[in-house]
This record gives structure tokens, C-alpha cells and sequence, in this order.
């Protein structure tokens, strides 16, 4: 659908427009808008998009990125949790057939999409043959949530395409027996192909924030994904492994356990699968963790592997750590 009407939301542009209706740019919130409007196409190129895409942004902003999206899109679903700059995106963004903007949290909790959300998003998929993708200037606050959940929905996105703090995109990408390595890491890798398309100054947002920014590009394989018996335990287990960074192999499995079984019995799974006890989980491929997680699913299928030492209690939703231990420092960063 063409959007020839819409303004280029250059700098200015955004400025004068926020001041216009009040409105002052949330920190909190993650609200800094991506200015540099060649950036704001390569984001939108990279995502491939056509008209069997139904596209999820969360963080609508002042709805520049909307509109280019509705341009490419058979339809746009976009979500802003501020409701004054949701009625500032309204006006710019206008009245577009294939555009549906909702004011509210994209995320139930941090462990979970909100319901309404991926409603409007089935009702969408529902019309014709037609694909879910996520594009989009994600907050840092919520990036981890947002990318982590949206991988464990029975349909997830054929692609996750956004901008998100550089350092998280390390993590993503990060290979085994380096720093960035850890649970987000296996959690996405075991699933999809993930790479950096570019990184980005802070210069290129306004406000700018304290830290580089990235594209990310991340495309699902259903075949490495069905090779995952039981994604939900799986992403426990991952946790639990990844809870204790420096403990030994052994300690790391236990952890992951529950510690409702023995050392002997982790280590004769571990002989058998040729791992050293004494080896720790971020050298692991994600490959051998996977291997290692199938044998340990086979051998305390219903006993041991039921709760891991991470779940001790229900995540209040507050905190990344909770998602992913090991893997959450500073994803608030954006201010």
C-alpha cells in the first residue's frame, strides 16, 4: 500500500511534532527514536518483506518505521504502551487499511506475550496464506523478552528483524568458550540463523543512548526446531545450565536438574556421551547441548528432570535474569 503522504520523520521533524503534542521522550520506556531514515530502510530491507507478511512492531514510536512497513506488508500490527505517543503515531500514521495500531504492553509479563496481542496477530494470519514476522525498533527493556517468547510460541515469526542493544546482539550470536556465550545464545542458535546485519552509533537515535545498537536478523529452521523434544523443558534446562558460569560440567547438570539425582548418576551419562565432568557448559556447541540434553531427557525421563534450581519460584516477570541467568546484564541500557 503506498504511504506517498507520509512526512519524513527526519529529526526536527520528531522533535517539533512531540513538542507540539507535549510529549517528552520516556528513558524508561526505551523511547529513542531512530532518526537516521537510510537505517530506517536498511531495518525494513533487510526484513524481506512482501504482501503474504503479517508484521508484529512492538515500540511503534511516532510511527516512521509503521509507515514504511505498510508500504512492503500485507498487514502491520503495531504496539506502543504510551498513550500519548499512540496518538501521536495515530495521526501520522493515518488511516491505512493494512495498519492496526493497539495501545498496550506487548508482554503479559516478561515471560509472556500478551494475550491480545497475539490474538490480533492469528486474526491477521488467519486471512489467506500468508507468514508472521517481527520488524521492528525494539525498547532495550524489553528486547530479550520479546525476541526469547516470541521464539516459544507454537507459531513463531518466520524472521525476527530489529534493532537492540549491540552487546545483546553479541550474545545472540556469540560462539562457544567466549564471554558472550550462554543460555541466549543456545536458546536462539538451537532454533534459527542469527547474524548481525549492522551496528549503529548511538548518533543514529534521539535521544542517544549510552551504547552502540544493532540490526539483528534472525531466521527460523523449523528443522533444527523439531529436533527439540519438549522446547519448554529444554528452555529450563538451559537456564539451569547457564545458572552457575564457573561450576564444573557436573555441577552445571545438577543445577539443571534440580539436584533430585546423584553425581554418579550425571556422570555416567556424561561418560557415555564422551563430555569431561570437568569441562563447563558455555564450551559446549550448541549441538553437543543439545545431545546432552536428549540423553539426560532419556535417562531421567519423569524422575530428576522435572524442575531445575532456577524455577525455585515463579518469576515475578521483573527481571531478564529470571530468563535467562547469566545472560541479562545491562539490557536496560537505552537511556
Amino acid at each position: 500500500m503506498s504511504t506517498a503522504g507520509s512526512p519524513r520523520q527526519t529529526l526536527t521533524f520528531v522533535r517539533e511534532r512531540l513538542e507540539a503534542a507535549g510529549v517528552r521522550p520516556k528513558t524508561d520506556l526505551g523511547q529513542n527514536f531512530l532518526i537516521d531514515l537510510n537505517l530506517l530502510r536498511v531495518l525494513a530491507d533487510t526484513a524481506q518483506l512482501g504482501p503474504q507478511d503479517v508484521v508484529l512492531e512492538v515500540g511503534t514510536g511516532t510511527g516512521s518505521l509503521t509507515n514504511l512497513l505498510a508500504e512492503r506488508a500485507g498487514y502491520v500490527i503495531s504496539v506502543e504502551i504510551d498513550p500519548k505517543l499512540h496518538a501521536v503515531a495515530k495521526e501520522l500514521v493515518g488511516q491505512k487499511a493494512n495498519v492496526r495500531l493497539l495501545c498496550q504492553d506487548a508482554l503479559k509479563s516478561k515471560n509472556r506475550f500478551h494475550p491480545a496481542v497475539l490474538e490480533a496477530v492469528e486474526e491477521a494470519l488467519a486471512e489467506g496464506n500468508r507468514q508472521f514476522k517481527l520488524v521492528a525498533n525494539l525498547p532495550y527493556n524489553v528486547a530479550t523478552p520479546v525476541l526469547t517468547n516470541l521464539l516459544s510460541l507454537e507459531r513463531p515469526p518466520v524472521t525476527m528483524t530489529a534493532t537492540i542493544q549491540k552487546e545483546l546482539a553479541d550474545r545472540i550470536v556469540a560462539r562457544p568458550g567466549t564471554k558472550d556465550y550462554g543460555a541466549l545464545s543456545v536458546w536462539i542458535q538451537s532454533q534459527c540463523r542469527a547474524r548481525i546485519e549492522r551496528t549503529m552509533p548511538p548518533q543514529v537515535f534521539w535521544p542517544r543512548p549510552k551504547v552502540f545498537s544493532a540490526i539483528i536478523h534472525i531466521v527460523l529452521e523449523p528443522e533444527r526446531r523439531n529436533r527439540i523434544q519438549d522446547r519448554e523443558l529444554f528452555h529450563s534446562f538451559i537456564r539451569g545450565l547457564f545458572l552457575h558460569r564457573r561450576k564444573f560440567l557436573r555441577a552445571q547438570v545438577l543445577s539443571a536438574l534440580g539436584r533430585k539425582t546423584d553425581k554418579a548418576a550425571v556422570d555416567e551419562v556424561l561418560q557415555k556421551m564422551g563430555f569431561d565432568p570437568q569441562a563447563r557448559a558455555e564450551q559446549l556447541d550448541v549441538e553437543s547441548i543439545l545431545r546432552l540434553y536428549g540423553a539426560l531427557r532419556d535417562q531421567f525421563r519423569g524422575g530428576a528432570f522435572a524442575t531445575p534450581e532456577v524455577e525455585t519460584q515463579e518469576s515475578s516477570g521483573e527481571e531478564l535474569s529470571k530468563d535467562f541467568p547469566g545472560d541479562s546484564e545491562d539490557d536496560s541500557e537505552k537511556d
